[in-house]
């Protein structure tokens, strides 16, 4: 079964602050590769360069610029890449207001409302919640 994957979960791979995290990121990426399950947000592809090339206080960024681009591109190989359209905007403006969400997190829902897909693993949501017909699954919880 399909499933959609949040930046933080791409993040996490190259993350060695948190190692139990890393870990479990590395271990869903892997097996999501093997059964091609994962679906990744064009959002989140987006969002995973910026965070992993932003420079951290007393710390170098977790990738270089061209390191990320090279992720970057792997992951556009690597999964099914979902794309933004007219339904998935107006979706993520109605679950923005009826759930209360951020504007990113709307939007990363409003990918796997509309494009059917009944599970989003993300730490940003509340575990085991549904939204719509989306249920949340914190992998780290």
């Amino acid at each position: 079964m399909a499933f959609l994957v949040d930046t933080n979960i791409l993040v996490y791979r190259f993350d060695p602050r948190f190692p139990h995290k890393q870990r479990v990121a590395q271990a869903l990426l892997r097996s999501g590769i093997v059964d091609r399950s994962i679906r990744v947000p064009h959002q989140a592809i987006v969002e995973f360069v910026a965070a992993v090339t932003r420079t951290r206080p007393g710390a170098r960024p977790l990738l270089e610029p061209a390191d990320a681009r090279v992720e970057a591109e792997d992951m556009l190989a690597q999964f099914e890449i979902l794309y933004p359209n007219e339904a998935v905007l107006r979706t993520a403006l109605r679950g923005a207001a009826a759930y209360q969400l951020s504007w990113f997190d709307a939007h990363m829902w409003a990918y796997a409302e509309h494009y059917g897909i009944r599970d989003l693993v993300s730490e940003d949501f509340q575990h085991g919640r549904h939204y719509g017909t989306v249920r949340v699954r914190n992998p780290f919880a």
